[in-house]
């Protein structure tokens, strides 16, 4: 995966915590991630399609979730319920949708937001797709976006290279 396609969840990453919630986040080093159980216990998933497909997960600890939700509802949560579980995905929505911005040469569509709960959930990534995982930490605890994102060649292209390949 391609550094220029990480920043532009990195950035949005920063900036959704900061004018959505009012919370900084500091970004810690970025890792290559194997396995499919993301870093935290509440994960928000987004699909990505078009000249690129992947994934992309918000992973956050239990009480980053309710503080993000007590945050943009204005409202005290006692736990996981599912208006953290909106606020969840609606975050990872917004963040997706930056990075989307800043990435329109793929012309990427997003799905809608799936959010799961629990310790030791599954998620699994597009074959083929180098996982990246970025933590961060921010005043309520830990959180992580994990993002695999695969360039599609176009038909056109496999034809070409198909082609290419016959006559070497």
């Amino acid at each position: 995966m391609k550094v220029e396609y990480i920043n532009p969840f990195i950035a949005a990453t920063i900036n959704v915590f900061d004018t959505m919630v009012g919370t900084e986040v500091r970004r810690g080093v970025p890792t290559l991630k194997d396995g499919y159980q993301p870093s935290h216990e509440v994960s928000a998933v987004i699909g990505l399609s078009g000249k690129a497909k992947g994934t992309v997960v918000l992973t956050v600890d239990r009480e980053v979730a309710i503080q993000v939700a007590a945050a943009l509802l204005q409202e005290e949560q006692s736990g996981l319920n599912a208006d953290v579980a909106d606020a969840m995905g609606e975050m990872a929505n917004m963040i997706a949708g930056q990075a989307k911005g800043q990435l329109e040469h793929l012309c990427m569509s997003l799905s809608l937001p799936t959010v799961v709960t629990g310790k030791g959930h599954c998620i699994e990534f597009p074959r083929n797709a180098m996982r990246i995982c970025i933590p961060f930490s921010c005043g309520w605890g830990s959180l992580a976006l994990e993002v695999a994102l695969v360039e599609v060649s176009s038909a056109s292209e496999k034809l070409q290279e198909a082609a290419a390949v016959q006559s070497a």
